[in-house]
C-alpha cells in the first residue's frame, strides 16, 4: 500500500519540517536526520517520476539530500513550505540529470560520427592521388607505342633495361633511348620541372 504524502502539511506527528530545515541551516546534524526521514521517500518519488531508472533515481535523491544540507541557509519560508522547496530541488536535479544524459549521448553520437569520417587531409590526399594517377595515364597515352611499352615495363613492372630489351627483342641502346625520350615527354606533359 502506498503512503499518502501531503505536500506542505504534516502527515503524522513529529517535528516541524520547517523548523528542522532552519536547524539544519545552523549545522545541526540531528536535525538533518529528521529532514532525511521526512523527505527521502517523497524526493525519491519525484525523482523516479522524471528519471524512471531506479539506480539513477537513488543517486539523484542522495545528491538532492546533500544539496539540502549544503543550501539549507538559503531556504526562505516566506516563499513556500520546506517540503515544496525540497521537492522543487529534487525535480530540478532530476531534470538536470535527464538533460546531462541526453547531452552526453549526443556528444558520444557526434564523436562516433567523427571517428568514422576520414581526416580532411586524408580526403585531399586521396583526391590528389587519383588526379595524379589519371594525369599520368593521360600523359602515357601521348607516348609512342614503343615508348609506352618501355616505360610501363621498366617503371610499373620493375624490369631492368636489359630485361625490357630482351622482352621486346630490341637492342639495349634502343630501349635506353626510347625510355629516355618517353620520360622526357612524360615530364613535359606532367609539367614537372627539373
Amino acid at each position: 500500500m502506498k503512503e499518502v504524502v501531503h505536500i506542505g502539511t504534516r502527515s503524522r506527528p513529529g517535528p516541524d519540517l520547517q523548523d528542522l530545515v532552519a536547524r539544519v541551516a545552523r549545522g545541526e546534524q540531528e536535525a538533518f536526520a529528521g529532514v532525511y526521514d521526512a523527505v527521502a521517500g517523497p524526493v525519491l518519488g519525484v525523482v523516479r517520476g522524471v528519471l524512471r531508472d531506479h539506480a539513477q533515481s537513488e543517486e539523484v535523491t542522495q545528491d538532492v539530500l546533500v544539496e539540502v544540507w549544503r543550501t539549507a541557509p538559503r531556504y526562505r519560508p516566506d516563499l513556500g513550505t520546506a517540503m515544496n522547496w525540497i521537492l522543487t530541488l529534487a525535480h530540478r536535479r532530476a531534470v538536470d540529470r535527464v538533460r546531462s544524459v541526453e547531452a552526453s549521448a549526443a556528444r558520444e553520437h557526434k564523436a562516433a560520427l567523427l571517428a568514422h569520417t576520414p581526416e580532411f587531409d586524408e580526403v585531399i590526399e586521396q583526391v590528389e592521388t587519383r588526379l595524379e594517377r589519371e594525369q599520368v595515364r593521360r600523359c602515357l597515352r601521348t607516348l609512342t607505342e614503343l615508348q609506352r611499352q618501355s616505360v610501363t615495363l621498366a617503371y610499373y613492372r620493375g624490369l631492368t633495361y636489359r630485361q625490357v630489351a630482351e622482352l621486346l627483342a630490341l637492342p639495349l641502346g634502343t630501349v635506353k633511348t626510347r625510355l629516355r625520350d618517353g620520360l622526357i615527354r612524360l615530364r613535359d606533359c606532367l609539367g614537372v620541372s627539373t
